[in-house]
Formats: C-alpha cells, structure tokens, sequence
C-alpha cells in the first residue's frame, strides 16, 4: 500500500484548495493511504472525509518548533513514499525535506526545494493567461497520475446535513461578509444596501467566524425587520458548506467562503474589491458570477493578498460596486 502526505498548513481556503490533491491520488491509487497536514484549527475541515485516513496537526501558536519537530519524527517513523509539499516557506520546505520519503515534491520557489527528489515550476500565469491555485497544485502530481482537472471538494456529513435541515430554511441565500484583509472585504456600508435591496421573500443567513460576530450583528441590526439569521461563529466549517451547498446563491468576498462554494459546486457570486480572479483563485463551480467595478482604475489590483487600508485611500474598487451587480446574479442563467 502506498503512503502519501500532503501538506499545507496555510489559511484554510488554501487548504480547501488543496483537497483537489486527495481526489486526484484516490482515483489513481483507490487503496492507498492518503494523509493531510493542516495547522490548528482546520483539521475539522476534514471530518468523516471518506479518503483521506489521518490528518497530521502543527500547533504553531504553542510550542510551534516543538510541535514541528514531533511532526518531523511522526512523519519518518509512518514511512510515506511520497511526501507533496503545497508551500512555498522553509519550516515545511524542512519537513519535506528530512521526511524520509522515497520522493519528496515540491515548488521551486520554497527556498528549500533544492533538496527535493522533485521540484515544480509555481507559474501564476502564461500565454494562456493566468492558472489557478488548483492547477498550480495538480501539477505537483501530475507526473505520477495524469493532466485531467480535478476539483476540489468537501465532504459534510450526515449530521452536519441534518443539522441545517433542522433549520427549516426555504427560498434562502448566505452572506459571508468578512475578510482578513480591508481592501479584500466589500464595505458594511454596501452589504447592508444590497441585502435591503432583496426582495422581502428572500431569507438571509450570515456566515463567518468567531471574530466576525460583531460585523454580522451590525448587519443584522441595520437591516431589520428583514429575514436575517445571523450564523456567525455558530457553525463548523462543514456545517457552513453544507448551508451554502443548499442556497440559491451565496454572496463571498474573495476569501474562504468562496473556496467552500468551488468545493460543494455551489452557486456563488464573488466580490472582488482590490483584488482579481487573474491571480488564480477565482470561483469554480458550475453556477458562479463575479462582480467587481465596472471603472478601469490604475491602483487595481494594488497587491495579491489585500492590504489593512486602501493604500490611496479612497477604496474605489470596492464603492464603485452597485446594488444591482448582486442582484441580478440571483436571476442570470448559468454563465
């Protein structure tokens, strides 16, 4: 039986990315061991995932170079053939590298693939234009199985199914408001208008984490008497994709969530404020819309990951935006 171990301990929409990885190595080698390695706080992502046998967990809060070297020793003593490396940052350039696998694959940007069995080009684009994250990550393995295109994806489970059933939702669209970075998050200000914009039949659920409670409950406030259920920090991440499979639509900005939509084939219409879909993690799935400023500016994109405040200050990829560039995704045929 062959071992394989991927990792990516990055955010957890990189790690939901990622998973096309395990798709792929299970339809070319249905009986093999497949492991994951995610840090503290994603392994829930991949509860009852019917492939993937154990997943490998870095606390990097507490203890992170003790924890690392315990993952190193955990990883030689399992013996894997082949170790897949999606980051491009030394501490996993590292544990690739010492694994003890047969081979040892990674990109040529992580500043240790040079003691890789084999390292790949990270190519954000081409003369076909620009490749997205999951087609920069199959390449990793393509050598050993094939060039097919594999999506990502997400296995919720029969409880969390039956959770959100409890619900009793009916005619329903999510709303992800939040991001980590300012100039990636579509204003308060913007969300609130469209949401009062909807038809009075359509039922609202908010969805994020812990940390965005207070940004829901700003919302929810200002739209009232609307139907809102505001979900915020109340839902794992399965249980989130699992709502968002069942929507009409849901509404992300360019973060997690919309990686969660790619992963269940579930509608979606992506804001993109500063940044693009040309840097590679645009939507996947088979009903998606992407909304951004219909006014050429010279600033946008101003960065690959978003920055704090808007470095010019005005914030014109995201005001310019209009109500009616949401709405419509609601009644546009597939694209």
């Amino acid at each position: 039986m062959q071992k394989f171990l991927i990792i990516q301990t990055a955010f957890i929409g990189d790690v939901v990315l990622a998973t096309c990885l395990v798709e792929k190595l299970h339809r070319h080698f249905p009986d093999a061991r497949i492991d994951f390695m995610v840090r503290k706080g994603n392994e829930s992502l991949f509860n009852g995932h019917p492939y993937i046998h154990e997943v490998l967990v870095w606390d990097k809060k507490n203890g992170k170079l003790r924890n690392w070297w315990k993952l190193l020793l955990q990883i030689r003593r399992t013996g894997y053939d082949r170790v897949i490396n999606v980051q491009r940052f030394a501490s996993t350039g590292l544990l690739t590298a010492f694994s003890g696998a047969s081979q040892t694959i990674g990109f040529d940007k992580n500043p240790l693939s040079f003691l890789f069995s084999l390292k790949i080009s990270h190519q954000v684009g081409g003369q076909q234009g620009a490749v997205h994250e999951i087609d920069r990550n199959l390449a990793l393995v393509s050598g050993f199985t094939d060039s097919t295109r594999v999506m990502p994806r997400l296995y919720p489970t029969l409880q969390d199914e039956q959770w959100i059933q409890s619900l009793h939702l009916d005619r329903y669209i999510t709303v992800a408001p939040a991001s980590v970075w300012f100039t990636k998050q579509y204003p308060i200000e913007k969300w609130i208008s469209f949401i009062g914009a909807l038809p009075a039949h359509w039922q609202v659920c908010l969805l994020g984490g812990p940390a965005d409670k207070d940004l829901c409950s700003k919302i929810q406030e200002a739209c009232n008497p609307r139907k809102i259920l505001n979900l915020c920090g109340t839902l794992s991440f399965l249980q989130s994709a699992s709502l968002m499979k069942s929507a009409a639509m849901n509404y992300v900005n360019d973060s997690a969530p919309l990686h969660f939509a790619s992963a269940l084939n579930a509608p979606v219409t992506a804001v993109y404020c500063s940044t693009v879909p040309a840097f590679g993690f645009g939507p996947l799935s088979d009903r998606r819309f992407i909304v951004e400023t219909k006014e050429t500016l010279d600033c946008r994109p101003c960065g690959l990951h978003g920055y704090r405040a808007c470095p010019r200050g005005h914030f014109n990829c995201a005001w310019q935006i209009r109500d009616d560039q949401l709405l419509e995704t609601l009644e546009l045929p597939n694209p």
